[in-house]
């Protein structure tokens, strides 16, 4: 996979990429990430990607023309044109499923706005889908394609040293991930759960399944809606209920 990110501050984002294991990933050529900085494609000899938009709303807009010319260029590059999101507080927020999906695609470009957005010409002309990582606001987009790439990258094999490191996550399967627990085996008085210590395989994935249940339904109950339960595991939830 091949990933280009175009943003106005492409050293913040080579030291996230650069770093743990996301960088080792990069190093090893499991994927590919280069930042292009949205200023080399300005069209004037301060390199200025932004003005003020065509209404009284304070603040700058980016211009079309400079991102366009970044994205011709991984184009011509590449000599295809790569799947576009923009990073929008007005697109699809982004779960595991739309990770699962993108990262099965060849070429991804991310665009980051940045001030109070880009020129809306530009997402009309080459974006291919918005993608929000919540119902907020930020400065600008960087964070926001750092979060959509290492979510992304970490679906990818040879990313992680075993599948199930995905697996068994929160939101994979539609349910959030059972508790977990390491050494030592008592602290502060609270005890590992026994049946994790007794080695019987079968009996440590059904505890893990209605550990999942349990916590999906104490912490994000609406996410069950989504679900298509046993009659046990509808038994297990009302035990919660019960008390």
């Amino acid at each position: 996979m091949r990933i280009d990110i175009a943003t106005l501050f492409p050293e913040l984002m080579e030291s996230y990429l650069s770093a743990s294991i996301i960088g080792r990933a990069r190093d090893k050529g499991i994927f590919t990430a280069e930042c292009h900085n949205i200023r080399d494609y300005a069209f004037n000899k301060h390199r200025r990607v932004d003005d003020t938009p065509y209404s009284e709303r304070q603040g700058m807009l980016m211009q079309a023309e400079p991102i366009y010319r970044c994205w011709q260029a991984v184009c011509d590059m590449q000599r295809r044109q790569p799947h576009v999101i923009y990073m929008s507080p007005q697109g699809a927020t982004l779960t595991q499923k739309k990770c699962i999906e993108l990262s099965k695609m060849d070429s991804l470009f991310i665009l980051c706005g940045h001030y109070e957005g880009v020129d809306n010409r530009i997402i009309e002309k080459i974006v291919d889908e918005e993608i929000s990582i919540g119902d907020y606001v930020l400065t600008g987009g960087e964070l926001p394609a750092l979060v959509l790439v290492d979510s992304v990258a970490r679906m990818l094999d040879g990313v992680l040293k075993e599948e199930d490191g995905y697996m068994d996550e929160s939101h994979f399967n539609g349910l959030l991930e059972y508790p977990q627990y390491t050494r030592p085996e008592v602290w502060e008085g609270m005890a590992v759960p026994p049946l994790l210590l007794s080695g019987h395989h079968a009996n440590i994935e059904k505890w893990r399944h209605e550990q999942r249940l349990i916590t999906t339904y104490k912490k994000r109950p609406e996410m069950l809606d989504k679900l298509s339960l046993s009659d046990e595991d509808l038994a297990i939830i009302h035990k919660v209920d019960e008390g």
